[in-house]
């Protein structure tokens, strides 16, 4: 275990999940399963693959570990089905398959780990299993996981969750809890320069609320909008005219899932600005119409009139 201070170098803020996970190798009590619980993108997985590192004990294949490709890790993430194959987010973005419901750990994916943590390991002196986003698990699924985490032999299971009430009691029940926490401001910029994104604007930073990972997918959102209508929707519309204009340069230029990351860049933008609560409330009844599938144009029409006054 010497080697546990450099595998937690990695991660930033969560000063009192690395406690316990120290404590408990110091105890040589380590948990058949655990429970990483906070919100994405402030070093879940991350402490998670630390944490496996020195698990395994194999400090030699630090690179096989980060690549994912290690005989005694399995990481498993949600998949979308296709054609009889399972795919994960990045692999059906890059096939370009159309994406209609959310990814979620399959009942395939769970009889894997089962037959995973059935087997001695390969080259350490026992397995990890990574499971992400395991709130994705249907209901057969996580019944199907329940005796798995009873009896892993070989095996330390951590599952990775927004928060406890995201999965069945009965799962939570066999785990051990590791509470993760949003970042702090400084916290934030260490990550993020960390990251080599050092440049992300502010208002960027306080719309991810203390998540580092969320600040650098905001970051690339706030990327893809064209500067002149990034320019014209930090105003209020002066007139009728320039509102209709705006409404229908937003609705030609992004996509609806752009549109509704916009409507919270501009909620935040404008309360940092105005303080002012009508524009917000405008913005929220907004978000609520295209989530409901009303005409975008016109949302957004009836929306910046409303915000320049002329409803």
């Amino acid at each position: 275990m010497g080697n546990t201070l450099t595998a937690f170098d990695a991660v930033v803020g969560q000063t009192q999940a690395i406690t316990l996970l120290k404590a408990a190798m110091q105890r040589d009590r380590i948990a058949p399963a655990y429970l990483f619980a906070g919100t994405s993108g402030v070093g879940r997985s991350k402490t998670a693959l630390a944490f496996a590192e020195i698990l395994l004990g194999d400090h030699k294949s630090v690179n096989r570990l980060r690549d994912r490709n290690h005989p005694d890790l399995l990481w498993v993430e949600p998949t979308y089905l296709d054609r009889g194959k399972m795919l994960t987010a990045k692999e059906a973005e890059a096939s370009g398959l159309k994406r209609r419901a959310l990814p979620q750990i399959r009942i395939e994916q769970v009889r894997e780990i089962s037959e995973f943590v059935s087997r001695a390991p390969l080259e350490c002196r026992r397995s990890v299993v990574i499971i992400e986003e395991a709130q994705s698990m249907a209901e057969s699924a996580a019944n199907s996981l329940l005796k798995t985490l009873e009896e892993p032999l070989y095996a330390t299971i951590i599952l990775i969750v927004p928060d406890a009430g995201s999965i069945l009691p009965t799962l939570v029940s066999r785990c051990q809890r590791i509470p993760f926490t949003r970042l702090n401001q400084a916290q934030m910029q260490e990550v993020l320069a960390r990251e080599g994104h050092a440049d992300i604007p502010p208002e960027v930073i306080a719309l991810a609320q203390g998540s580092a990972g969320n600040a650098i997918d905001s970051f690339e959102r706030f990327k893809s909008i064209p500067n002149d209508l990034l320019n014209s929707v930090r105003q209020i519309p002066q007139d009728a005219r320039s509102a209709m204009t705006i409404a229908k340069q937003i609705t030609k230029d992004l996509e609806v899932d752009l549109q509704l990351w916009l409507i919270d860049y501009l909620q935040n933008y404008f309360w940092e600005q105005q303080k002012s609560k009508s524009v917000l409330q405008h913005l929220d009844k907004a978000r609520e119409l295209i989530g409901r599938y009303v005409q975008p144009r016109l949302v957004w029409e009836v929306t910046l009139l409303h915000i320049a006054g002329k409803l």
